[in-house]
């Protein structure tokens, strides 16, 4: 599994969404001179997250996007399965899969949707609050 740059890229506005949120709408061109984007690519990425839900956006004088939920009310898993389609590890498991003909004598299946589980759990534990907070670099040391 390859996460593209859009996916990585929507992460990253969200969080600096999250970060900027003032109650009011946020340009796009903030966003995207703050995270060193370009505005023009942002707008394909926004459209994702506008259509799943997750942003709200506003045309006009005083217009941009704002979250529609909290942060910590957005998972990192959803919004990469919006902008990525599908996180399955093997083409079998994808939620568009033509079932397999091998899948009853498939010695590998029970790998690969543990394996899928696994992603999933991991990404949908996280959310853009958590992303917020980044991590504690304090404990870091070499003997």
């Amino acid at each position: 599994m390859l996460i593209s740059t859009k996916g990585r890229y929507a992460l990253r506005v969200l969080v600096d969404m999250a970060e900027h949120e003032t109650g009011n709408f946020l340009p796009l061109r903030d966003v995207a001179n703050r995270q060193d984007i370009s505005e023009k690519y942002l707008e394909s990425v926004v459209k994702l997250l506008v259509r799943g839900g997750i942003l709200e956006g506003l045309r006009g004088k005083g217009g941009g996007y704002c979250l529609r939920r909290p942060p910590d009310q957005i998972r990192v898993g959803d919004v990469l399965r919006l902008c990525e389609g599908n996180l399955s590890p093997v083409s079998c498991l994808g939620a568009d899969a033509v079932p397999c003909e091998h899948a009853a004598n498939c010695r590998t299946l029970p790998l690969w949707r543990g394996l899928d589980r696994v992603i999933s759990d991991y990404l949908d534990k996280y959310t853009i609050a958590d992303l917020m907070r980044g991590h504690d670099n304090g404990n870091d040391y070499v003997i």
